[in-house]
């Protein structure tokens, strides 16, 4: 089903293309090889956008969800930090309380009022659009601590900026989301950032100006959120609705095109039973090897420390980093990887976050069968301009796991807590079992089977970025 959405192509632009491609493919006439390609690119393209329509559906669609957060515009704000229950968002943080929005900006642009607070607290707010770029920032790394109104608006909105506002930011997608992150210092400063959460403010720009607002469009008719069906054809079902509120840019039209052969992106929408029994199972092919390159593609970089920070960004950085990191001609797997591995990373310059996802490879951290330590030498703790974390997941559903402690990770808030060693050293035991009473304040809990660490650094100077700094390693501790 669709919803109540008008293309913004003409007609006639439409028609001329048709023209200038002459034979060009239609669901009818496509070979079982060419669907078989075309899905396999279309799947690569558009996995983020799957993954995103799952956040979308749980966070705004579907009220009976237990993660269910509100309508769109609207800012639900969570004074806590996030655990074992929370399951939407793969390798979540549990540094900072979220606030969270979908927004949409169909009808009129949104204003998001950030109000001042302390020069030494981080916060930002990350905004992500349909295809997951990172298209914008505002918090302490871009725009400060002291606070103001914000406007954000459709990429081609041409109305007139009001006075007041700070900084106007445009968007090319239609439907947006947008995480908050809030430090929270210690376990005494939970009334403070509950108190910063409610003073964020989001309103439509009519409601700003305290005018009438225009008419709004409705939003209905979106598909069920099907659990696995990201892996299968029918993540083509949730790829085609959510290109229904992007305009595509030029660079793409071709490509667009190209998906339309399955469907996908027209009015008639993507549907299986269109295809004969061969041309299926083509594209069930096609959709496998998208996604098996996909994992490939991680599994070849996962050792790389720096990883984090050429994966996420705007469409102009990641298509640069795709050419001259990886030599790729467009940064479509760079995007599908970031999605899978950790949904809404932030770019690089907001934070980076060396992974320890295998002990070598094909060989995952298990804690079941090792013990391991991780040391920050006295002069080579990681350089930040606000904080650093690690995290502990679990390696099969990419969660928090429960443990005695109900520690999830640890961070530079604790390092008046932590043991040092006589040189000044400070060694993490990342384990399954206590390491002992006197070193418990250093002791990540690890489950009993495969896991992985996140290390996060928020704010990371150059020398982090750089890799002039380089994370030491997750070792076994025989």
């Amino acid at each position: 089903m669709k919803p109540d959405h008008h293309f913004r192509f003409p007609v006639a632009f439409i028609f001329l293309i048709a023209i200038l491609i002459g034979a060009c493919l239609t669901k009818e006439s496509i070979t079982p090889e060419q669907a078989k390609e075309i899905a396999k690119e279309t799947y690569i393209y558009g996995f983020p956008m799957v993954m995103n329509y799952k956040t979308m559906y749980m966070y705004v669609l579907n009220e009976d969800s237990p993660e269910y957060k509100g309508n769109f515009n609207e800012m639900a704000c969570d004074a806590r930090l996030l655990g074992p229950e929370d399951k939407t968002v793969v390798t979540p943080n549990s540094d900072t309380p979220y606030c969270m929005m979908w927004g949409d900006i169909r009808s009129e642009p949104l204003v998001i009022s950030i109000p001042a607070m302390e020069p030494e607290r981080f916060y930002h707010f990350q905004l992500i659009d349909l295809y997951t770029h990172n298209f914008a920032y505002l918090g302490s790394l871009t725009t400060g601590n002291e606070g103001g109104d914000y406007l954000i608006v459709p990429s081609d909105w041409e109305g007139e900026v009001p006075e007041g506002i700070k900084k106007t930011v445009p968007c090319e997608t239609e439907l947006f989301f947008t995480v908050v992150r809030t430090q929270m210092m210690n376990p005494d400063d939970l009334p403070n950032v509950k108190a910063l959460q409610d003073a964020y403010k989001v309103r439509t720009l009519s409601s700003y100006l305290e005018k009438g607002a225009p008419e709004q469009p409705q939003i209905h008719n979106f598909p069920e959120w099907e659990e696995g069906a990201q892996f299968t054809p029918k993540a083509f079902t949730y790829i085609d609705l959510m290109l229904n509120f992007t305009n595509p840019v030029p660079e793409e039209r071709a490509l667009r095109d190209k998906f339309a052969a399955l469907g996908i992106g027209t009015q008639g929408g993507f549907d299986m039973n269109n295809f004969d029994e061969e041309v299926q199972k083509a594209i069930a092919e096609g959709v496998a090897e998208g996604f098996k390159e996909i994992e490939e593609f991680i599994n070849s970089n996962n050792s790389d420390p720096l990883m984090s920070s050429k994966i996420f960004g705007t469409r102009e950085f990641l298509s640069s980093t795709a050419k001259d990191e990886f030599g790729f001609e467009d940064y479509y797997l760079l995007r599908a990887g970031a999605a899978h591995l950790g949904l809404y990373g932030n770019s690089g310059k907001e934070a980076i976050y060396p992974t320890y996802l295998m002990e070598a490879p094909e060989t995952p951290f298990n804690g079941a069968e090792h013990n391991y330590t991780l040391t920050f030498h006295k002069d080579s703790m990681p350089p930040v301009n606000s904080f650093w974390s690690l995290s502990m997941y679990d390696g099969k559903t990419q969660l928090f796991i429960e443990n005695s402690l109900d520690r999830y990770l640890l961070n530079s808030n604790n390092t008046d807590q932590y043991v040092y060693g006589e040189d000044g050293s400070l060694t993490l035991y990342v384990q399954k079992e206590s390491p002992g009473e006197v070193l418990e304040p250093n002791w990540l809990p690890a489950p009993d089977g495969p896991f992985y660490c996140v290390l996060r650094l928020y704010g990371p100077k150059e020398e982090a970025l750089s890799g002039t700094w380089v994370n030491p390693p997750l070792k076994r501790n025989e």
